[in-house]
C-alpha cells in the first residue's frame, strides 16, 4: 500500500502567516524526506506557501531531487490576464498536478462571490487541470462550479474547514460538515482528509475527529477521499497521521485504506508516480 501525503508546505525563507505551522523559516525537502521516511510516507504532494515568494521554484526543485518523492499543485495569479494562457499549458512542467487557491478571505473569497474568477474554471476544464481549494464560506459557491463544469476535478481542502486558521476544535470547528457533504452529490468533487488531528483537542487517536471521518467516507466514498497531513501543522507524528487511519478506523476495509492513502489521490490528480 502507498502512502502519499495529499498536503505538505514546503519553504526556504519567511515565518508562516499562518501561526498553526511551526514558526520556522524553513522547512526544506531534505527535512521532509528523512521525516517521511521515519514515519512510512512514500510521496507528498507540495503546495507552496504564500510566505515565501521563491515557494513554487523551492516545490520544482524538490520534486527534480526526489523523483516519484514529491509533485505539487501551484498557482496562477487570478487578477492577471495573461494567467488564463498560462493555464493550457500548466501541466508542461514536471511534477504539477493542478492548481490550489485559498479563497478564505476577501479579496479572494469576493471575486469567487463576484465571479471575477469565473474565467478560471471553464480554462481549467478545457486543459484537464484539477482545481485544489479552501473555501470554507463558499461551498455553495464551489457546488455551483461543479455543476456548470463537471469535467472539472475539484478538490475540497482540509475536510472543508480552515485549515488552523481559527482556534475551534472538535465539535465547533466542524460546524461546516452539512455544506461539506452536500458537495458530495457532484461525481467531480474529491475532499482531501489532511490535518484531522489539527482540528482536534483530544489525544490520539482523536476521536471526535474519526466521527467526521466516517460522515465524509460515507458521503464520497474512498475513491474521492484523501489522506493528508499539512505536517508542519500536527500535534503529532507523521506516523500516528497514518495509523489513526490506517489502525484506528476499523471500519475502512484494506481496499478502503489503499484508496484512501494514496491509490484515489494519484489517480484524481494524475500522478504516475513511476513516470
Amino acid at each position: 500500500m502507498q502512502i502519499v501525503d495529499a498536503q505538505i508546505h514546503l519553504w526556504g525563507e519567511g515565518l508562516p502567516s499562518n501561526l498553526s505551522h511551526r514558526q520556522v523559516t524553513s522547512f526544506t525537502s531534505e527535512e521532509a524526506i528523512a521525516m517521511m521516511d521515519e514515519g512510512g510516507v512514500d510521496a507528498a504532494v507540495i503546495h507552496p506557501v504564500p510566505w515565501d515568494p521563491n515557494a513554487h521554484q523551492v516545490a520544482l526543485e524538490a520534486i527534480e531531487s526526489y523523483p516519484g518523492r514529491f509533485a505539487m499543485l501551484g498557482d496562477v495569479p487570478l487578477m492577471d490576464p495573461q494567467s488564463k494562457g498560462r493555464v493550457a499549458t500548466w501541466l508542461d512542467q514536471p511534477g504539477v498536478l493542478g492548481l490550489r487557491y485559498v479563497l478564505l478571505n476577501d479579496p479572494q473569497r469576493q471575486w469567487l462571490r463576484d465571479g471575477d474568477i469565473d474565467w478560471l474554471w471553464p480554462a481549467a476544464e478545457e486543459a484537464g487541470v484539477p482545481i485544489a481549494v479552501l473555501a470554507t464560506d463558499s461551498m455553495d459557491l464551489i457546488g455551483g462550479v461543479a455543476e456548470r463544469h463537471p469535467d472539472l476535478r475539484l478538490t475540497i481542502d482540509h475536510l472543508g474547514g480552515r485549515g488552523g486558521m481559527t482556534t475551534l476544535k472538535d465539535h465547533e470547528a466542524m460546524t461546516h460538515m452539512p455544506d461539506l457533504l452536500a458537495l458530495s452529490k457532484h461525481p467531480n468533487v474529491a475532499v482531501k482528509a489532511t490535518g484531522a488531528p489539527g482540528y482536534s483537542g483530544e489525544s490520539y487517536p482523536f476521536p471526535a475527529m474519526q466521527t467526521y471521518l466516517r460522515q465524509i467516507y460515507d458521503a464520497f466514498g474512498p475513491e474521492r477521499m484523501f489522506w493528508g497531513t499539512d505536517i508542519t501543522k500536527m500535534p503529532c507524528s507523521w506516523r500516528d497521521c497514518i495509523t489513526m487511519f490506517t489502525e484506528e478506523l476499523s471500519w475502512l476495509s484494506e481496499d478502503d485504506k489503499r484508496l484512501i492513502m494514496g491509490d484515489a489521490v494519484c489517480a484524481w490528480w494524475g500522478w504516475n508516480r513511476e513516470g
